[in-house]
């Protein structure tokens, strides 16, 4: 499988396009674009999704390798885990959604290691819906602050600012659900 750094890079070229116009496109700078090209830095999917945009294609064309049956509605354990590089990022990092033309959602499941946090704060269409199923999490949503443990969800739309930090000395496992789709 193709890394998805690889992919972009390979589109970029393909259509002309520099490292300084896509930087101009997606407001990503030019050096943090050419480390992530050559696989030296990982990416958020708001900036993978900036970048997608940039180039006029799809994120589901970055992550598929080729067609999938009409109507795959079951995700099972042998599919894989991984996702790009957000696994320097994550823990563990799995989609679990079905994949059909016209979905309305994603859904995930994230392994963040201790005392960890996922990334800078950020914003993009849609919804986040989020269930702890282990550990403590501490989200900041529009400049509020929520601490949220095994059993509980929060919900909020993803044009609020916000970011999310492991608050224990354990791995905090959680299942995602977010609007629009990602891939």
């Amino acid at each position: 499988m193709e890394s998805v750094s690889n992919k972009i890079r390979k589109i970029r070229r393909e259509n002309n396009i520099t490292l300084k116009e896509l930087s101009e496109r997606t407001d990503l700078s030019v050096s943090f674009l050419s480390q992530f090209e050559r696989g030296v830095s990982s990416i958020t999917l708001v900036s993978l999704k900036k970048i997608a945009e940039a180039l006029n294609i799809t994120m589901r064309e970055l992550f598929d390798d080729g067609p999938e049956p009409d109507g795959r509605f079951v995700h099972r354990e042998s599919d894989g885990t991984g996702i790009m590089g957000l696994e320097k990022k994550y823990a563990g990092y799995e989609r679990l959604s079905g994949r059909f033309e016209g979905r309305k959602l994603e859904s995930l499941l994230l392994r963040m290691e201790p005392l960890r946090s996922d990334f800078e704060p950020c914003t993009h269409e849609g919804e986040e819906f989020i269930y702890i199923l282990e550990g403590t999490a501490k989200f900041t949503v529009d400049g509020k602050e929520y601490v949220v443990t095994e059993g509980e969800s929060i919900h909020y739309p993803s044009t609020l600012l916000h970011s999310i930090v492991n608050i224990e000395n354990r791995e905090l496992v959680f299942l995602c659900i977010v609007t629009p789709t990602i891939f």
